[in-house]
C-alpha cells in the first residue's frame, strides 16, 4: 500500500507540470538562457533522474501489428492481441516477448484478450459471421482451442469482459434490434447467447466499437455494463445480474455519426465509472470526450476539463480513489480527480491501456507499440 501511495502522489505531481507542447517551449526558452556548461550539467542531471511517471517502451519485434487487445496481469506479465492474427506474451516485464498466436488465424483481427494469469487466457476475434471467433489457452498460448465461431451473418462481436475465471461475457453489435450476448460458466471453453427479453431496443445505427478491448467491462461478481455509439445518442448499458437484463442510460459523449460515441469503460467498483470516446476521426474534434459517474450508470457527468482528444482506452490506478489514465492516437492523459478534469502528459500514440493490482500498468497501439508506466 506504500508503494501504491507513493505512485499515487508521483503522478499527481505529473498532473501539475507544463503540457507537452508548453514544456517544449519552456525547455527552449531556458536553453537559450543557458551557458554551454549549465546545459550540459542539466542534461547529465536528467539522464540520472528517470523524473515523473512516463511510458517506458517495450520492444515487441512486431512493427505491422496494431494491439488493441490487452492484458495485464502483473508488472511481469502481460498479454496484447492485434492484426494477423497475432498474441504475444511476456513474462519479463516486456523485455522479451514470445509469439503465442493461434494456428491459422493470419486472417483474423484480434480486439480482445482477457488473461486469468501467465498461462490461461481467451482472445477474441472480431468480425462479421465467422470472422467473429474465441480462442482459449491453458498452457500459455502454446496450444489453443477455438471455443466459439459466430454463424450468424448479422452478428458482429466486439468485446469480452469476465468476472471471475470462470464467468464471463462477450457482446455482439445488434442482431434483430437487440445487443446479443454471449455467456460462458466455464472459463471461456464454451458458450451460450443469452435470450435478449431483458434487453432494451437499440436505436439505429447503434453499435459497439471495437477499438480496445473496453465497450464491455465488469466490477465485481456480478454488474457489466456496455459502451455504445453509432446513433443519435451515445449510450451506456449496465446489467446487475450478469446480462440478464439491462437498463440503458444517455451519456453526454459526441453521438449522431456513426465514426463517434462512447469507445471505453472503467469501474473502480460497483458505483465510480469513467467513459472515454469521442469522434475517432482523425481530421474531427471531440469537444466532450469524457464523462463519470458515481451511481453505477445510472446518470454521467460530462468532464468539466475532458480529454482534449478522441481517446479509445481507460483505466483506474489500482488502490486509488482518483487517479485514472486514458489513452488514444494522439495522447496519454490524466485525471486525479475521478475524472472531472483532464490533463494531456504524453503525445504518444496508444489504443488501449491496463493496469494490474501491483501497479503494472500497461498500453498498447499501432506500429507494434507496448509501453509500461514507469518512473
Amino acid at each position: 500500500m506504500a508503494v501504491a501511495t507513493a505512485w499515487t502522489a508521483a503522478l499527481a505531481a505529473l498532473a501539475t507540470v507544463p503540457a507537452p507542447a508548453q514544456a517544449q517551449t519552456q525547455q527552449r526558452e531556458q536553453a537559450q538562457a543557458q551557458t554551454p556548461a549549465q546545459a550540459q550539467a542539466q542534461t547529465q542531471t536528467q539522464g540520472r533522474d528517470g523524473g515523473a511517471p512516463h511510458w517506458e517502451s517495450k520492444d515487441t519485434g512486431t512493427p505491422d501489428v496494431r494491439y488493441r487487445g490487452l492484458a495485464a496481469v502483473s508488472r511481469g506479465t502481460a498479454w496484447v492481441a492485434g492484426t494477423g492474427g497475432t498474441v504475444l506474451r511476456t513474462t519479463d516485464g516486456g523485455s522479451t516477448w514470445r509469439d503465442v498466436s493461434p494456428p491459422d488465424t493470419t486472417d483474423l483481427q484480434f480486439r480482445d484478450i482477457e488473461a486469468f494469469d501467465a498461462r490461461r487466457a481467451v482472445v477474441l476475434a472480431i468480425g462479421e459471421g465467422e470472422a467473429s471467433r474465441v480462442y482459449r489457452t491453458d498452457d500459455g498460448g502454446a496450444t489453443w482451442t477455438e471455443s466459439f465461431r459466430n454463424t450468424d451473418a448479422r452478428a458482429f462481436y466486439d468485446c469480452l469482459a469476465f468476472f471471475d475465471s470462470r464467468n464471463g461475457l462477450a457482446m455482439s453489435d445488434p442482431v434483430d434490434g437487440k445487443f446479443r450476448i454471449l455467456s460462458t460458466r466455464d472459463g471461456g471453453r464454451s458458450w451460450k447467447v443469452l435470450p435478449d427479453t431483458g434487453m432494451p431496443p437499440a436505436q439505429q445505427g447503434e453499435a459497439g466499437f471495437a477499438a480496445s478491448g473496453q465497450c464491455l467491462v465488469t466490477a465485481g461478481s456480478r454488474d457489466v455494463w456496455m459502451a455504445t455509439g453509432g446513433a443519435a445518442r451515445a449510450r451506456v448499458l449496465h446489467s446487475a445480474d450478469r446480462g440478464l437484463t439491462w437498463t440503458a442510460t444517455d451519456s453526454p459523449l459526441p453521438a449522431g455519426d456513426p465514426a463517434r460515441g462512447v469507445f471505453a469503460l472503467a469501474f473502480r467498483d460497483r458505483t465510480h465509472g469513467l467513459a472515454v470516446g469521442g469522434d475517432y476521426r482523425p481530421d474531427q474534434a471531440s469537444p466532450r470526450a469524457g464523462a463519470r459517474t458515481t451511481d453505477a450508470g445510472r446518470t454521467w457527468r460530462p468532464a468539466a476539463t475532458p480529454p482534449p482528444a478522441y481517446r479509445s482506452g481507460v483505466a483506474w490506478l489500482p488502490y486509488s480513489r482518483t487517479t485514472a489514465l486514458a489513452v488514444g492516437p494522439t495522447g496519454t492523459d490524466l485525471t486525479t480527480d475521478a475524472g472531472r478534469t483532464w490533463r494531456t502528459v504524453d503525445q504518444g500514440s496508444y489504443d488501449t491501456v491496463d493496469c494490474t493490482l501491483d501497479l503494472g500498468c500497461w498500453a498498447a497501439g499501432e506500429k507494434g507499440r507496448v509501453a509500461r508506466l514507469e518512473r
